[in-house]
């Protein structure tokens, strides 16, 4: 059955493919905080595994909306580590930094997000895609919250 919900298919394809760059730097953030909490030490360590942990539960039901917004566009949505490696803009962290470059590394991954969010949001809005606008703003203030919460743990 064709899908008719007022966006073309090229204009769902380009929202699609902005969004499943969106998803990937999600479920890269949430391995990379999950990893984190797992693997956080040092005087802070009680805030910060509570933290993180809060973080990547949030971005585990993040990365779920995001799919299944890119799902309800009739494309699909990417889901193993070679596709997610090729749309991210994170880096992967390899080892176990310090506390301080643990923060660090999440308020850049969070920023980065919230770039993604922007242009994701700049291509829904020119597809007339106001459902995905709308999710994608509320992705956008989130990464932008929580990349200045993480920022003041370091001043």
């Amino acid at each position: 059955m064709a899908i008719s919900i007022g966006i073309a298919k090229k204009d769902r394809e380009q929202v699609g493919g902005q969004l499943s760059k969106l998803l990937a730097d999600t479920y890269s953030l949430y391995l990379k905080t999950h990893s984190f909490h797992w693997n956080i030490t040092g005087p802070h360590f009680n805030s910060l595994h509570t933290m993180f942990e809060t973080q990547y539960n949030a971005l585990w039901l993040a990365a779920d909306e995001v799919a299944e917004r890119i799902r309800t566009l009739d494309v699909f949505a990417p889901g193993s580590y070679s596709q997610f490696g090729k749309l991210t803009s994170i880096k992967e962290e390899a080892g176990v930094p310090d506390w301080k470059d643990m923060v660090g590394q999440l308020v850049e991954g969070h920023e980065i997000a919230a770039h993604t969010a922007r242009e994701a949001i700049k291509v829904a809005d020119g597809a007339g895609d106001e459902g995905t606008v709308d999710m994608v703003t509320g992705r956008l203030k989130e990464h932008e919250k929580t990349a200045w919460m993480l920022r003041s743990l370091l001043k």
